[in-house]
């Protein structure tokens, strides 16, 4: 591997290109470096190579390979697995991109993770929040959302075009409609259109574009559902309308409680026996102005009152769209060099004592670094489902075969299994013990 060798201040690492352990981003689309394959990395402890071609994989220095969690594929993974490599986890994404990473097999096959989740190595659980002064945005006057009320408009807005996702937040949806006004205008549900063509394009929606922002901002509610249920899983569906005083109604994490600026800032729809019961409470909030300004306090001087938040954002070493700071790509990265630099050096220790200093004991990644729950109507209960309901088929199948996929590919390391396609093999056994079980 050949890289142009640069030093960046945070480290005194003088050895050449040549002496530095190597990190493969396994995923090479991911890979934060632009335009070559190859970089040297100046980390706080130490440097590191990192790569994006596959022909080191083999390599005595690549002591890391980084796959991306919504690329990996149990059935692609490369074997046999090497002893002297770790294997890392980017994964800031849903949990329905990859199920596998959410039982305890898949998870436990790497050493490193950057999740979502607080409890991972490298924690992303803000990733969506670029900073606290995102939440002082102001609103929308209540005088202004009145009158946008007696024009007509719902006093909730839904806009989601990603229907049948493993949350089922239509379901639940299209009960709540039953007993309250609810403007839809993503396909899901749709019941109105958007007031232009310029808003009708989903590249306008997907950005903080100013004139779709103005637009959501004039309702009361936003009905902001994640399209998966996993602690500390929390999108721009929350925090965007926070940012422009829409009340958030919200189903997605349920620890999401631990990082609201203040204790009422959003509508937990979990807290509710049923959608009937919500509605008849945001009925009330929409006639009660001064019940309804209770939840936007927090944008008030001195409104932010959780210490968490406010720790958790100033502690985060990477930043969002800010210069001055790593993204969290290159952080990880980072974390991965700095660790890989002091395992080797345990490793030497080790080795020139004679087994007098111990071995490095293995990190290994445990359930709670995802550990996403299994997915569950988002109205009634799976009794109540058809046996052909389109949303059970898919998305409870899916999380039971991928536990499946995590435990056939843990065999098929702890036997030194190095060809690939024995994996279905693998799953075919899986299969036939569970069946014979039940």
């Amino acid at each position: 591997v050949a890289a142009a060798s640069y030093r960046g201040p945070g480290n005194n690492d003088t050895r050449s290109n040549k002496a530095l352990p190597i990190l493969l981003w396994w995923s090479g689309s991911l890979f934060p470096h632009f335009p070559g394959d190859t970089e040297r990395i100046d980390c706080p402890r130490g440097s590191c190579l990192v790569t994006r071609s596959r022909r080191v994989a083999r390599h005595r220095r690549t002591k890391a390979l980084i796959f991306y969690g919504t690329d990996f594929r149990a059935y692609e993974a490369p074997l046999p697995r090497l002893p002297h490599q770790t294997w890392a986890l980017f994964h800031e994404e849903s949990p329905m991109n990859n199920y596998v990473l959410s039982h305890s097999p898949g998870i436990q096959l790497f050493n490193y993770t950057a999740t979502f989740r607080r409890e991972s190595d490298y924690p992303l659980t803000l990733q969506w929040l670029p900073g606290v002064g995102y939440l002082r945005g102001p609103a929308v006057s209540l005088a202004e959302k009145d009158a946008w009320r007696r024009r007509g408009y719902a006093p909730v807005l839904y806009m989601q075009s990603h229907c049948d996702v493993p949350s089922d937040r239509d379901r639940y949806v299209r009960e709540l409609m039953k007993y309250i006004q609810v403007d839809s205008y993503g396909k899901c549900l749709h019941n109105r259109e958007l007031p232009s063509e310029r808003l009708r394009d989903t590249s306008t929606a997907t950005t903080e574009d100013s004139e779709f922002m103005t637009f959501v901002a004039r309702y009361k509610f936003h009905l902001a559902l994640e399209n998966a249920i996993c602690n500390d899983y929390m999108t721009e569906k929350l925090w965007r309308p926070m940012h422009l005083g829409a009340v958030p109604v919200y189903r997605g994490s349920p620890a999401v409680r631990d990082w609201m600026p203040n204790n009422l800032s959003i509508i937990l729809i979990d807290d509710f026996d049923s959608p009937q019961e919500l509605a008849k409470y945001l009925n009330f909030l929409d006639k009660n102005g001064e019940e309804y300004m209770k939840y936007l306090e927090y944008k008030n001087p001195g409104g932010i009152k959780n210490q968490f938040l406010l720790q958790s954002l100033e502690r985060r070493e990477w930043g969002v769209n800010d210069m001055t700071l790593p993204n969290y790509l290159n952080g990880f990265e980072c974390f991965v060099c700095d660790r890989e630099n002091a395992r080797v050096k345990e490793e030497q220790e080790h080795k020139k004592s004679h087994g007098k200093i111990p071995a490095p004991t293995p990190r290994i990644a445990h359930f709670q670094h995802m550990g996403c729950p299994m997915p569950t109507p988002g109205f009634g209960s799976v009794e109540d489902l058809s046996g052909r309901d389109s949303w059970k088929e898919m998305w409870l199948q899916d999380y039971w075969q991928s536990l499946d996929q995590g435990e056939a590919l843990t065999a098929m390391i702890h036997r030194n299994e190095s060809h690939q396609g024995r994996f279905w093999d693998y799953m075919h056994e899986i299969f036939l013990k569970r069946t014979r079980q039940h």
